[in-house]
């Protein structure tokens, strides 16, 4: 072996021939490794540059050693819209002489029909990647659609700076902002500002992926894949709560699974809910650990001509009806740190409050609610609901919308992704702020930031399963795909050279040199996703 086992030229790849440094002036071709037995092939596909033994696999286990050859493990992953039910069925294709393709891959595989190409989308998910730099990406595949001339330029992407954000939709409070978040006791993200109804969490970064120490880096590592790939994760914040978290699902926070996300701060409760409480309730008190609302004294209170009911809160009083800091963030009640709400009460001004004066004290999201009513004493004293009360605080639980993880992926694409596309990387990043190319992950629409660079961002439940992998050095495995016109892809200096018919595409590496099928793996797109070359909604 001379070199490297180049990933770029797996079974079935066919790229130009490459000169030897001798033939452009440069002296002779550096030798192999001869420290490395002939048993093993090195895989350059990151810097790590693995050497493997004969049926083994590399440290990301992305890539094996099969007789000698360095061959991909993972499948390619390639959508496929739902056929209308009057079309041609897609059946496998099989060269001459060789056995059926496995059954997990036969079933929705592609004829070769290019009728039927605009059905098809091949994604970076098993497509290997462009590191090294020097040379384009794995896959330029040319399509057509609505009659228009299209390439895809079709990568793995190996992301160093690249981070995950949470949000966790609970009135629960998770952690003082800033506090470091550990996975397996190393550091791996901070708790960042709560939004309306949620928690947010950062997760990850170059800085705790490379800046600290190795553990730190392979935890964080870790658990990227793991919620990228919507599994599971524990995770403690210092100062706050223990979580599981996991995509699509909702949080575990010290144990307790997580039901609801409010319906809005104690003030916005107050307004919403008004006049159905009109005639019900003397006051009502709207427990938050951000603005409590009173009734009485919040507009809508007063727009509606209600009495003053004499109460007096603890807290710093914003405008009427609106408390700032009646108490503690916590577990508790509106997320706030008490379990009685009467707590937050400082007492009653004589003359305006009276015995029987009827009360209503709840959170925002209805999982808390007490009835009390005034006494001779103006003491508040629990007492059962009244039904008609029940059913407001039961619609206030039914706006809540359930309580759920979000997990984003966040990567800056650079080097190896803009290489892969255009010798020119300036070119890629101005056409694609200027909409002249659409960027995916997997399939999935992602969220170009504003500024400088290629900055993506991708709910992660919106790709097919399994769609992100590591390299050890470390860093993470994102598939990213560049859709354009094929004229912009000319006019941006694309690497037109290696452009390639779907068809090509799809049968390209689609067998070893033994004969055997690469692994494929056909996948529906999300029904929510838009299909990526086109405009219009998901078929099927």
């Amino acid at each position: 072996m001379t070199e490297h086992t180049k990933t770029d030229g797996l079974p079935g790849m066919d790229l130009p021939v490459l000169p030897d440094s001798a033939a452009l002036g440069l002296g002779k071709a550096p030798p192999r490794n001869e420290r490395m037995s002939t048993a093993k092939v090195e895989c350059n596909a990151c810097p790590v540059l693995c050497q493997i033994s004969e049926g083994r696999t590399g440290a990301c286990d992305r890539y094996a050693n099969r007789a000698g050859v360095l061959v991909r493990v993972d499948p390619v992953v390639l959508l496929r819209r739902e056929l209308a039910s009057d079309a041609p069925a897609l059946v496998p294709f099989a060269r001459a002489g060789a056995e059926p393709a496995a059954a997990e891959d036969a079933a929705p595989d592609w004829d070769g029909d290019l009728l039927l190409a605009d059905q098809v989308f091949v994604t970076g998910i098993g497509a290997s990647t462009t590191y090294p730099d020097y040379k384009p990406a794995p896959f330029i595949v040319a399509s057509k659609a609505e009659g228009v001339d299209m390439v895809t330029v079709v990568t793995e992407g190996i992301f160093s700076y690249c981070s995950v954000k949470v949000k966790i939709d609970t009135d629960r409070f998770l952690g003082p902002e800033q506090a470091n978040i550990r996975y397996k006791g190393e550091v791996v993200g901070h708790v960042t500002t709560a939004e309306y109804g949620s928690q947010m969490l950062s997760l990850g970064g170059v800085h705790h992926l490379t800046g600290g120490s190795k553990k730190e880096g392979r935890m964080t590592l870790e658990l990227m894949q793991n919620l990228c790939n919507k599994q599971a994760a524990e995770c403690a914040i210092d100062g706050g709560a223990s979580l599981v978290i996991q995509a699509g699902k909702a949080p575990i926070v010290n144990g307790v699974e997580e039901q609801r996300m409010r319906v809005g701060c104690g003030s916005a409760t107050v307004g919403i809910f008004a006049k159905q409480l009109l005639g019900l309730a003397d006051e009502v008190v709207v427990v938050d650990d951000h603005i409590t609302g009173v009734l009485t004294e919040h507009q809508a209170g007063r727009c509606l001509s209600m009495a003053p009911s004499g109460i007096q809160m603890r807290g710093r009083k914003s405008t009427p009806g609106r408390y700032f800091q009646v108490a503690n963030p916590g577990s508790g009640w509106g997320g706030t740190d008490i379990a009685d709400p009467l707590a937050i009460i400082e007492g009653w001004e004589e003359g305006v409050a009276r015995p029987g004066l009827r009360l209503l004290m709840t959170s925002t999201t209805g999982e808390q609610a007490e009835w009390y009513v005034l006494d001779e004493q103006l003491r508040p004293v629990r007492q059962d609901m009244p039904a008609e009360v029940q059913k407001v605080v039961d619609r206030i639980g039914e706006n809540c919308e359930p309580s759920l993880c979000t997990v984003l992926f966040l990567g800056g694409a650079g080097g190896s992704l803009r290489a892969g596309v255009t010798e020119n990387p300036i070119l890629l990043t101005r056409a694609i702020k200027r909409a002249l190319v659409n960027v995916t992950c997997g399939g999935a629409p992602a969220y170009v930031w504003p500024g400088g660079g290629i900055t993506v961002m991708a709910d992660v439940m919106r790709m097919p399963d399994n769609a992100f992998g590591t390299v050890p050095t470390p860093a993470i495995i994102a598939p990213i795909e560049f859709s354009m016109r094929l004229a912009d892809f000319a006019a941006l200096g694309g690497h037109v050279d290696h452009v390639m018919p779907l068809e090509q595409a799809l049968r390209r590496g689609a067998w070893q040199d033994d004969g055997a099928p690469l692994a494929r793996r056909w996948v529906a797109p999300g029904a929510d996703n838009v299909w990526p070359l086109g405009h219009g909604p998901m078929l099927g």
